[in-house]
């Protein structure tokens, strides 16, 4: 049972693969989300609110921050071209990778903004980023919102 139970927990893990590097023309599926030329990429270490993810603004008005995540990442991309260096593969056979444009990083860029959040669970890269955008009270740090994995657990409300 002892060794079911590992060869499971074994198979829920991200693969690791030899770094490579997808260029071309990115669409954005969401804030933390991009497909090029077919292959769907995680951006490493960031967490966005999901696409129907709901934020409160300080006078208690509610708006579509996973939208606006999304939308505020297919502006900053617009038609240029993008490259992600793989990290990894996870769970979903998605590309785990750290995204560029022009020598910005995508991944900082959306956490700085305050569009993303630092996905503790699977990389400590973006914390102080985080953290800046946090006290600068930038975008989903305006207000009040749920972070994306308990929103995606099914909480609804902080």
């Amino acid at each position: 049972m002892l060794r079911l139970t590992l060869i499971l927990f074994l198979l829920l893990l991200p693969l690791p693969v030899s770094a490579q590097t997808i260029t071309g023309m990115a669409s954005v599926t969401d804030g933390d989300s991009l497909e090029i030329r077919g292959t769907r990429i995680r951006l490493h270490g960031i967490d966005a609110p999901e696409s129907r993810q709901l934020c409160t603004r300080p006078s208690g008005q509610r708006w579509r921050c996973g939208q606006q995540a999304a939308l505020a990442l297919s502006d900053r991309i617009g038609r240029r071209s993008v490259s992600c260096v793989t990290r990894n593969i996870d769970r979903y056979g998605r590309t785990i990778a750290v995204c560029s444009q022009d020598g910005v990083d995508l991944n900082r860029w959306m956490v700085s903004e305050g569009w993303a959040v630092a996905y503790r669970q699977f990389s400590r890269d973006y914390v102080a980023v985080e953290a800046e955008a946090r006290r600068a009270g930038r975008n989903i740090w305006s207000g009040i919102f749920v972070m994306p994995w308990d929103w995606r657990r099914g909480v609804r409300t902080p």
